[in-house]
C-alpha cells in the first residue's frame, strides 16, 4: 500500500515523457516527475520517494518535506485565497490550511505552528493550526528518563511549551532554559516528570552528570581531582580562571550556572564545592 505524506520505496514500472510509473507489491502507482528523474534510476529495480496526492493522482517527490504525515511544523503562508492558507512545506503543492482549521485568520508571509494530516474523504493531506486537537496526553507513549524529540511551540509564563515526539504536549520550566528557543525549533529533550493528570515536564539535559555541557565537565573533573572544592569565584580574576582551567571568565561563570542549576555544586563565598551524592 502506497502511504501519502510518508517516504515509500516503490518499484520502477516504466518510463513515460511525464516521468517514471512507480508501483508497491500491491500494484498501486505513483507518478515520480521528469524534473525527479536521475540517470541512476534506470540502474535500480527500486527507489524511495516522498509521497502526496495532487488532484486525483498520486506524485513521487525528490524534495524533501519540512513535515510529513502527523508531524509539526513552523510554516509560512505562502497565498491566502477563498479556501484557506497555502504554506510552504518543502514540495512542489502547498499544503492548504483550511479556514475551519486555522485558530485565527491566517496572513500572508506569517508563520504558524501548523500539523499535516490525511483527509479521509478526501484522501488528501491538511494542515491544521488547531494543534492542540492533535496532542494525546490520555495515553502517553513516554516514560521519565526517554529521550524524545522536541517542536517548540512557544513561551508561557512558566517556560516554553513544546510538542514531544509529535504525540504529546510538555512544558520546559524557565528554571531548566539554559538555552534560546524559539517557535518551530527542533531539539532534544528528557522526560523529567509526569504529573498525575499526565502533565510532562521536560528537561534540555539528562539529570545529574550526564547532562552536563563538555566545558561544565571539564570543572566536574578538576572538583573531583581537588578533593571537591576549587577556590574560584565568579569574582575571580580572568587571569586566575584560565590559569586553572584553561576557559575565559564568562565560559566559567556559565558552566558553573548551569552546574549549580542541575544542584551538583554548592556557592561559596571562596569557592565552588562538589555536592556529595
Amino acid at each position: 500500500m502506497i502511504e501519502i505524506g510518508k517516504y515509500n520505496t516503490l518499484k520502477i514500472i516504466e518510463e513515460t515523457p511525464m516521468g517514471l510509473r512507480l508501483s508497491d507489491n500491491d500494484g498501486n502507482e505513483a507518478l515520480l516527475p521528469r524534473i525527479h528523474v536521475t540517470a541512476e534510476d534506470f540502474e535500480k529495480d527500486e527507489i524511495e520517494v516522498f509521497i502526496y496526492s495532487h488532484n486525483e493522482d498520486i506524485i513521487a517527490t525528490r524534495y524533501e518535506p519540512k513535515i510529513t504525515l502527523n508531524q509539526f511544523g513552523y510554516l509560512q503562508v505562502k497565498t491566502v485565497n477563498q479556501f484557506g492558507a497555502f504554506v510552504e512545506w518543502g514540495v512542489e503543492k502547498k499544503l492548504l490550511v483550511p479556514f475551519r482549521e486555522q485558530t485565527k485568520e491566517m496572513v500572508e508571509d506569517e508563520f504558524y505552528m501548523v500539523v499535516m494530516y490525511l483527509d479521509d474523504d478526501t484522501n488528501r493531506l491538511v494542515g491544521s493550526a488547531k494543534i492542540y486537537e492533535f496532542l494525546d496526553n490520555d495515553d502517553l507513549t513516554v516514560a521519565i528518563g526517554d529521550e524524545v524529540d522536541l517542536v517548540v511551540i512557544g513561551k508561557s509564563d512558566l517556560g516554553m511549551n513544546v510538542i514531544i515526539n509529535h504525540l504529546h504536549r510538555g512544558l520546559i520550566f524557565n528554571s531548566e532554559l539554559f538555552e534560546n528557543l524559539s517557535p518551530g525549533d527542533k531539539t532534544k529533550g528528557y522526560i523529567k516528570k509526569i504529573s498525575e493528570d499526565n502533565k510532562i515536564d521536560v528537561v534540555l539535559r539528562k539529570e545529574g552528570y550526564e547532562g552536563i555541557e563538555p566545558i561544565s565537565e571539564k570543572i566536574l573533573t578538576q572538583l573531583k581531582a581537588h578533593n571537591g572544592f576549587l577556590s574560584l569565584t565568579d569574582k575571580s580574576e580572568p587571569e586566575e580562571i584560565s590559569a586553572q582551567l584553561g576557559m575565559s571568565k564568562k565560559t566559567f561563570k556559565k558552566a558553573i550556572g548551569l552546574l549549580y542549576k542541575q544542584k551538583i555544586i554548592t556557592l561559596e563565598l571562596n569557592g565552588i564545592r562538589l555536592i556529595e551524592r
